[in-house]
């Protein structure tokens, strides 16, 4: 039997290339995303593991905890810990860190770094260990500063140049003094690092007297664990944490596998999508193939073979189409991985150097996937030829599906769609979205699933339905038509390939139309101010800012916003600081009771703040701030929150004397012009020009959001291309083998006067047919899962309604279309040059 399986095989091996290719891309995509992301996860480890090669212990600030109504804060590292920690027993040296954000600007005035982590700290005393000095001196005073050797040569900086810094708002233009090498992953990845002398950086990113971290080595002959020890004898008790170096080794590292684990699940997810779409494409393969050796199987039946012996020969026949698809993919995956990683390099976003990884596990997943996948799915159609009696096949009895199993097949799919529809549409009435996920994914597969089982059933009405526009062919199109329906599971095989990714698209679109409309009204219905000012990584800015910008010449009003942690009635709150004068004048949030009033004891809350706690217009309430003091406030209003405003909103002057250190969130700003290219112009030269600071009207908020929802979209339909790829060799491969069953028939209609045009356009107009109805299903299984996942998305975002995207929805029709058009090419000038003589005598 094994010897009668390679024979078929050697024997088929043009109508199994479409399968060996749709096994071969789905295994690709799967080996690729584990070189690459496997690959990524071991450069950044290694180069990770480099940067705590001068840290035997590091000591950290215990965190903070809340105890009663305070605010829970962490401890300080100060002076009188570092020379503790330096005078501990084996302890050779001990270096104080401090570290924060700090923009850098290249010669143009771009950011450097951008969408990376651009980080400032500070270098130790003259020669500072961790940072080797490859030019230049160490920094000294508020003027000079060294750059990472990655960052000078990106910005084109070198020792002696005058650099456009930012650390909260204001522009610094400090002196290169130096360039220094560093492991440090940050800059490895692409982002940039600046350090400052100790003295200055603690001033500028406010941490005077005190440091994030103290760095101890080890005198030679201590271990880090004994070290360890040692700090934590002579430490404050309460005050301050020590962990190993290896400790945070392994730490970083498992979080750089944690983080890796996510991309790589996520690509593995698409991947699993294409390999599912190839699964219709394999069991149509093998089922024609199987109906196309009816005999032969009934002849071996009849010589003696079992059922077992029939299945076996053609599950032998899908492990040798598996395994060398499997081994074509595994290969394809490596030059994937291995490309993607190159393309990473060649961008703004750089990883580490390193080799290139390919596992002992990522060889066995890639060559296990693609032969159990094309095994499961022959599986079928072979259990079904040996079912098939020897006389019964040889007769061809079998070839008409009974009214039972038709009957049997679409009770199955009408209770498995009822039941999808059911468990979905319970989900869109639950409250909380978070736990109506798993009623919706679960409805979601059923309803999939249902609609598959269906298709053959849906194939008659749907295709009928474009039989007006067929009768437009003439005898071409009523042919085509009648090819369409004539072996409906295999027209619902092939076109539900296309559905499945078909399905992915519409919906992810819908959703993320309808999301961004959402956020657009938000944004528009929430702000009278004409800017919003923020930095560009959305860290603190510092309240100069506010003041700078009310001194701007057609600037009406300005308001600071921002926030920080309480205690009420035993909870943590944020409250939301704001100048009570003028944030009437600058936001248009929708008032349920009272008056919008903000100014001394007096503050405003939002809906479900005010629910929460079970107050109303007149309610008051005592507050507890970060430094321990207590406030008795009143409400005086209560507004509709949204995700841009929400919480306990009250003046800057009542909140910002009890903060150790104030910075907003945004400030925001209205002119007496409204927007305009000039009052932008003059806010930001106001601002020093600087590039670490975003100065957006509405507009440019909707155009960044805008932007995301776009960037997710192509990276989405990117991934998902993979499964229309496939799908569309499933629709080569139907056709192909299609046209080589119907030999007979197609040289019966030449020979009766059907010219070659006519037997092309009747395949490409099957084809067309079949994908529009794979298209038609798709789109309205998308429309359907679109609208459900909103119904879930609008329990948090109260802006959010339905907007069906009707141009993109044409456009996936359009797609289908085309998928139809392209994928009968080969087919149908297959059929046009059969030669209609030997046609007809086949058998």
């Amino acid at each position: 039997m094994f010897r009668t399986a390679m024979r078929s095989v050697l024997a088929h091996k043009a109508r199994l290339l479409m399968t060996v290719l749709a096994v071969m891309l789905g295994v690709a995509f799967v080996s690729g995303t584990l070189v690459f992301t496997n690959t990524i996860s071991d450069a950044f480890q290694k180069s990770s593991a480099k940067g705590f090669d001068q840290v035997d212990v590091a000591v950290t600030p215990k965190s903070g905890t809340s105890r009663g109504d305070q605010v829970g804060r962490d401890a300080q590292l100060t002076q009188a810990t570092l020379d503790r920690a330096a005078q501990a027993p084996g302890a050779a040296s001990a270096i104080g860190v401090v570290s924060g954000f700090a923009a850098v600007a290249d010669k143009d005035g771009k950011l450097v770094g951008s969408g990376f982590s651009t980080q400032g700290a500070n270098y130790w005393g003259d020669k500072d260990p961790r940072y080797p000095l490859k030019s230049g001196r160490a920094p000294h005073g508020t003027g000079e500063v060294v750059l990472d050797a990655q960052t000078a040569k990106r910005a084109g900086y070198k020792v002696g140049d005058t650099v456009r810094m930012s650390i909260d708002g204001p522009v610094l233009t400090p002196t290169v003094t130096g360039i220094f090498s560093t492991d440090d992953g940050n800059v490895a990845a692409g982002g940039s690092l600046a350090l400052f002398d100790t003295a200055t950086a603690q001033r500028l990113l406010h941490k005077q007297g005190s440091y994030d971290e103290i760095d101890v080595k080890a005198a030679a002959g201590t271990g880090q664990d004994a070290l360890r020890s040692a700090l934590d004898k002579v430490l404050p008790k309460g005050q301050a944490e020590t962990t190993t170096g290896k400790k945070l080794a392994d730490d970083q590292a498992e979080q750089i596998s944690s983080s890796m684990s996510s991309m790589k699940s996520t690509l593995l997810v698409f991947a699993g999508i294409a390999l599912f779409v190839g699964v219709f494409i394999i069991a149509n393969t093998f089922t024609m193939l199987v109906a196309q050796r009816t005999k032969e199987l009934a002849l071996m039946r009849a010589v003696g073979a079992s059922r077992r012996q029939v299945t076996r020969s053609v599950l032998a026949e899908a492990f040798l189409v598996g395994a060398v698809a499997a081994v074509a993919g595994l290969a394809a995956g490596v030059g994937i991985g291995a490309g993607l990683r190159s393309l990473m390099g060649a961008t703004d976003a750089q990883i580490p150097d390193g080799p290139l990884v390919v596992s002992p596990g990522t060889v066995v997943t890639s060559l296990v996937v693609g032969v159990v996948i094309t095994m499961l799915a022959a599986w079928l159609p072979g259990r079904r030829a040996a079912k098939i009696p020897p006389v019964a096949a040889m007769s061809s009895v079998h070839a008409t599906a009974t009214t039972r199993s038709l009957v049997v097949r679409n009770t199955i799919g009408a209770l498995f769609s009822a039941a999808g529809v059911a468990c979905s549409l319970y989900a869109t009435t639950m409250s909380d979205g978070t736990s109506a996920q798993t009623p919706l994914g679960l409805g979601a597969g059923l309803l999939v699933i249902g609609v598959f089982v269906l298709t053959p059933l849906l194939s008659r009405p749907v295709i009928a339905a474009a039989g007006p526009v067929l009768r437009v062919f003439g005898i071409s199109g009523k042919l085509a038509r009648q090819n369409a329906v004539r072996n409906p599971r295999r027209t619902a095989a092939t076109a539900s390939a296309l559905m499945i990714g078909l399905t992915l698209i519409t919906g992810m679109t819908v959703v993320a139309g309808s999301a961004q409309q959402a956020i657009d009204k938000m944004a528009s219905s929430a702000l009278k101010a004409d800017y919003v000012v923020s930095m560009a990584n959305r860290n603190p800015l510092s309240p100069e800012v506010a003041g700078k910008l009310a001194k701007v010449d057609g600037v009406t009003a300005t308001s600071g916003l921002s926030s920080e942690p309480s205690r009420v009635d035993g909870k943590t709150e944020f409250l939301t600081g704001v100048d009570g004068a003028t944030i009437g004048a600058l936001t248009d949030l929708r008032v349920e009771s009272g008056a919008f009033r903000v100014g001394g004891r007096d503050v405003v809350v939002d809906d479900k703040t005010a629910k929460d706690h079970g107050w109303h217009t007149g309610s008051a309430f005592t507050t507890h701030f970060e430094d321990g003091k207590r406030q008795r406030l009143t409400v005086a209003g209560v507004y509709e929150g949204n995700d841009m405003m929400r919480g306990i909103m009250l003046d800057s002057a009542v909140l910002t004397p009890h903060v150790a250190h104030p910075a907003d969130l945004q400030v925001m700003v209205k002119t007496d012009g409204g927007t305009s290219g000039a009052a932008k112009d003059r806010i930001e030269k106001a601002l020093g020009d600087n590039p670490a600071v975003l100065v957006q009207d509405k507009q440019d908020i909707s155009h960044a959001i805008s932007k995301m929802f776009t960037l997710m979209l192509n990276m989405l339909y990117g991934l998902l291309a993979m499964a229309v790829i496939v799908a569309v060799l499933g629709v080569i491969n139907t056709l192909a083998m299609s046209v080589f069953e119907r030999s007979q028939e197609i040289g019966m209609l030449r020979a009766i006067g059907l010219d070659r045009k006519g037997v092309k356009r009747m395949v490409r107009l099957e084809s067309l047919v079949i994908s529009l109805f794979g298209g038609v299903l798709g789109v309205g299984l998308g429309v359907f899962f679109g609208w459900a996942a909103g119904r879930l998305l609008a329990t948090s975002l109260s802006t959010y309604e339905l907007v069906l995207p009707w141009g993109r929805i044409g456009v996936f029709l359009a797609l289908a279309a085309v998928v139809g058009i392209l994928a009968a090419l080969w087919p149908a000038r297959r059929a046009a040059r059969l030669n209609m003589l030997a046609a007809i005598k086949s058998e």
